[in-house]
């Protein structure tokens, strides 16, 4: 069982819809200190409902029923206000490095529970680059979406690595075409990774 460790973050406000249907992931850039440092100060208006550290600790930052302010300018099936309809999971990474095993394992459960709770589509599994396409990149090419689609948390449709839907398909999903360059590339660094 991992540690649950309740660390409230005053960064948060009421959710501007009931429904939470979303559940976006996120790595921290920094360190787990700095990360958690960052997320709980008022100044910075960040935060995240949760925290995950590489030894697969798990901070509460937010609760579940208030709006956590993760995901920024962001827009998924035309809403731009993501945050009113997510949980946000960030997790301790440098972005350039394998996630840590017991991190993946703490996400698993976490993530698991998070949907027992909350009425999230597969296809609304995603991360921040997802949402913001051309301006985040998190979580990463590193990231095992693979692996969370096998534990039942997201989904990991295209068994050949040539696919890629079409636009008017990326749009019904839930991408933004404003750019749609960025959302094409959101696409690939979530399905389709380079090799690193």
């Amino acid at each position: 069982m991992n540690q649950i460790i309740d660390h409230p973050s005053p960064n948060f406000g009421p959710r501007r819809r009931a429904l939470v249907d979303m559940l976006v992931l996120h790595y921290t850039f920094i360190d787990g200190p700095a990360s958690l440092a960052r997320l709980c100060d008022p100044a910075a208006e960040v935060s995240a409902h949760y925290l995950i550290e590489e030894d697969g600790r798990i901070f509460t930052l937010v609760p579940e029923d208030m709006r956590a302010w993760h995901a920024g300018k962001s827009c998924w099936g035309g809403d731009p206000d993501v945050n009113s309809r997510s949980i946000g999971i960030e997790l301790v990474n440098s972005g350039d490095s394998p996630f840590a095993e017991a991190q993946i394992c703490a996400l698993i459960d976490l993530a698991g529970a998070i949907l027992s709770r909350h009425p999230i589509p597969a296809a609304n599994v995603v991360g921040h680059s997802d949402v913001a396409p051309g301006r985040k990149a998190d979580p990463g090419a590193l990231f095992p979406w693979a692996r969370l689609a096998a534990a039942g948390i997201g989904i990991w449709p295209f068994p050949d690595p040539a696919d890629q839907p079409a636009d008017q398909v990326l749009a019904a999903w839930g991408y933004d075409l404003t750019d749609a360059e960025a959302a094409r590339s959101a696409f690939r660094l979530h399905f389709r990774p380079p090799s690193v």
